[in-house]
């Protein structure tokens, strides 16, 4: 086989093209149009804030029946996605590159000094493209940073629902494939449900928009989360019950955790007297809240995102480390953003800080320091 039939697939298409950008078209006017809950986003450093339009699951919906109707009506393949998988991956980081090439330039000539478009230059060229210049940059009056998060979810799921109709087709269906897919789709749908809470979340708060989060958002979630579907369509996996039923409670106590965790800091964020499991809270210096799960350990709902990611990964058994790739990524990935939140965290609160971390000892697994 010569190099040029190995390359071939990689190569992005007119017709890979059109699909993505037909995607955020989509995206960019429906998430405009249709209604959906107003929620302030936090306060930034100049005292104004951002409002978002949480309609993603409504979006969603749409998006799905809308296919659906195209598959019914023969005007597009269930399969189109899983079929062209590796087209629409380099046309996805094609298209990365050139949005962080605008953002980078967009961002240099910026001359506004509000904290969501002010440029943030170090001089490092590499460092500035990386992580961005601009905290909240906008596109027709788009948030991109949220609009993107958006999008690999929902990608994510798009490639799922593919990957499943491609193993219908084929006559390959397992139980292992049943279960991947009504994890991820519960964890996804979940997610929309609860899409304001990411309004709260470091990444829209403090991470300034550059290569790292376009790449994560557009290719990695959608296109790295997915690899146990791939696996599956090609490798067949016998589980017994023991193995079903561990694998839902593994689910079940990730989703607890993860749910859990991230509903108390949103809810706390927006009225620090909320209970929390049925009580007042506890707050270290009237900012950091200690009661609930993050009573147990610093980051808990770290711990609750491995959990569920593991989960992902369990209907592939354990015969190739392929389908681990992601749990084993977000553990080095999670420890390595546990360590930048505990230096920003130390930085902003100072002797707070230090009170809460002898209060709450331990780091996302309790009794693990």
């Amino acid at each position: 086989m010569d190099l040029e039939s190995l390359l071939h697939p990689l190569i992005p298409t007119w017709s890979s093209v059109v699909l993505l950008l037909s995607f955020f078209v989509y995206l960019g006017f429906a998430g405009s149009l249709i209604p959906g809950k107003i929620v302030p986003g936090a306060i930034l450093s100049d005292g104004t804030r951002l409002h978002y339009r949480c309609n993603g699951l409504a979006l969603l919906i749409l998006l799905v029946a809308t296919l659906e109707v195209g598959v019914r009506m023969k005007l597009v393949s269930p399969t189109v996605i899983a079929d062209r998988g590796l087209e629409l991956l380099s046309a996805t980081l094609g298209f990365s590159f050139l949005v962080t090439l605008a953002l980078y330039v967009a961002g240099r000539n910026s001359h506004d000094q509000g904290s969501s478009l002010k440029p943030h230059i170090t001089g490092n060229i590499i460092h500035d493209w990386w992580f961005g210049i601009q905290l909240n940059p906008q596109f027709m009056g788009i948030d991109l940073k949220f609009f993107f998060v958006r999008a690999g979810m929902m990608g994510w799921l798009l490639i799922n629902l593919s990957v499943l109709a491609k193993s219908i087709q084929s006559g390959s269906l397992s139980t292992s494939m049943i279960l991947y897919q009504l994890f991820c789709m519960l964890y996804i749908l979940d997610y929309f449900f609860y899409e304001e809470y990411m309004t709260s979340t470091w990444d829209i708060i403090a991470e300034r928009l550059g290569f790292m989060l376009v790449f994560g958002d557009l290719v990695w979630i959608p296109f790295t989360f997915s690899i146990q579907g791939w696996w599956l369509l090609s490798n067949k996996v016998e589980l017994t019950k023991a193995a079903v039923v561990a694998n839902c409670l593994v689910f079940l106590i990730g989703y607890r955790v993860f749910r859990g965790a991230n509903k108390q800091k949103h809810i706390f964020k927006k009225n620090p007297k909320a209970p929390i499991w049925g009580t007042p809270p506890k707050v270290i210096g009237g900012k950091l809240l200690a009661s609930g799960y993050w009573g147990i350990a610093r980051h808990c709902n770290y711990l609750g995102d491995l959990l569920l990611a593991l989960s992902f990964s369990l209907p592939c058994g354990a015969s190739s480390p392929i389908p681990y790739f992601y749990p084993i990524y977000l553990l080095i990935l999670l420890i390595w953003r546990e360590r930048r939140d505990e230096a920003r965290c130390a930085q902003k609160y100072k002797d707070v800080w230090a009170e809460y971390c002898k209060l709450v000892p331990w780091r996302i697994l309790p009794y693990v320091y």
